[in-house]
């Protein structure tokens, strides 16, 4: 088919709005006025319901279960400071007396502290680990008292690009860079406030992955077991080319404004750009087996890819656009993604291997046999260098990388016998 008769039929999940002035559609413009300004608006933006500029958590909303610490200055890795540094956390589970059974739970990318437990006032969805957290799950809170911060730079609570800053405005585009270390220097502060001088286990994926293994770095003696699932040591090459295009598609949309579009109206905030990288996550998320064995080519319920409609995969990656614009933060999507680039275990400390090698603490390495984003042979480099892990427990499954959270009762279990020791 003829591209530009293809482009006439219609484009898939897409539409032009108008965004700024000029006439209605089907009204007159007034002699040598200019075209108004368009945008592109995905379809599952459009209509009444409108997502947020911002999803990021404000003063005023519910609280929820989160429980705030006040950190101060954070110097950060860059030698900047990040002034009035606040941590929003969540915890489960009783300290015992000899404060020795305390786990920290580390999310991942667009995770938050709401490990576990009902969506409710303050927390829109569910707990996200909520098969491996809770009472007689595989990290027991009626055994473990179990820790779990939001990240600096995130959207919910801890200070972030949606925060005011100095001058009361939100930080927006000013929000400093921070590193995995920066993060992770802001947790020990967080654990010496609660009380607790070592970690029982220190468990996380992807991003939390990465947290982890600076926890096993920073402060060995402070981390008895870690469980780094799906994740590296350093970001690689195709992961950095993988998160540029998220990137640049957040701040290619004109409802970025720069950074600064926290007061924009529903409808007017970054979510284009926002649900794009989404979609070019997601796809790094999932494997190629299962797209192709849930989807393949089939098109969308009443819709005909050949006159403008989607085909089930589209549809697909167009719901988990949607439901990210409308609980999380664009700024911090952007922060966030760029820790992850930035993140190198071994950078300044003799490399990888060198660095590793610090760890004293037992190690727990899972890997997801599919995981096309954290190959299992980054996994596989990890056990080399970690002086006390013994293996590479591998999970199997269909999904990729989202392995971690879908096949919980096999990541649950080696997590379970990691607990006891086994």
């Amino acid at each position: 088919m003829d591209a530009s008769t293809r482009r006439v039929r219609g484009t898939v999940g897409l539409r032009l709005v108008q965004t700024d002035g000029g006439a209605a559609p089907g009204e007159a413009r007034s002699p040598g006025e200019a075209p108004a300004p368009t945008r592109w608006q995905p379809a599952w933006a459009s209509g009444d319901d409108l997502p947020p500029a911002s999803a990021a958590w404000r003063e005023g909303d519910p609280v929820g279960r989160r429980q705030f610490l006040d950190v101060g200055d954070l110097v950060l890795e860059s030698g900047a400071v990040l002034p009035g540094v606040r941590i929003a956390y969540e915890t489960w589970g009783t300290l015992n007396a000899a404060g020795d059974n305390a786990v920290l739970v580390e999310h991942a990318l667009t995770g938050d502290s709401h490990v576990t437990g009902p969506a409710e006032p303050g927390h829109p969805t569910p707990g996200w680990w909520d098969s491996l957290v809770g009472p007689g799950r595989p990290i027991d809170t009626d055994r473990w008292f179990v820790v779990a911060p939001n990240v600096v730079g995130g959207c919910q609570g801890t200070t972030g690009p949606a925060s005011p800053g100095p001058d009361g405005r939100p930080w927006g585009a000013r929000f400093p860079a921070v590193t995995i270390r920066d993060q992770v220097a802001a947790e020990i502060v967080l654990a010496d406030a609660l009380g607790i001088d070592s970690w029982a286990l220190v468990i996380g994926a992807s991003m939390g992955g990465m947290r982890v293994l600076e926890w096993a770095v920073m402060a060995p003696d402070r981390v008895r077991g870690i469980a780094p699932i799906a994740t590296t040591a350093a970001s690689s090459g195709d992961q950095i080319a993988w998160a540029h295009a998220q990137l640049a598609a957040i701040r290619a949309d004109a409802g970025w404004r720069g950074g600064d579009y926290y007061d924009a109206p529903p409808g007017e905030g970054p979510h284009v750009g926002l649900g794009i990288a989404r979609q070019i996550a997601h796809t790094t998320y999932r494997s190629a087996i299962e797209l192709d064995t849930r989807f393949g080519r089939a098109p969308q319920d009443g819709e005909d890819p050949f006159a403008g409609g989607r085909y089930a995969v589209q549809s697909y990656l167009d719901h988990h656009a949607r439901k990210l614009a409308w609980r999380f933060d664009a700024n911090s999507y952007l922060v966030l993604t760029e820790s992850i680039l930035s993140h190198d275990v071994g950078r300044g400390r003799g490399g990888v291997a060198a660095a590793l090698a610090r760890a004293t603490a037992r190690a727990l390495v899972v890997a997801v046999d599919t995981d096309r984003l954290y190959l299992p042979a980054q996994s596989e480099e990890l056990v080399a260098a970690l002086p006390r892990a013994s293996r590479v427990h591998m999970v199997r499954s269909d999904y990729g990388h989202d392995g971690f959270l879908v096949e919980h009762e096999q990541v649950g279990a080696m997590v379970a016998a990691f607990l006891e020791g086994r």
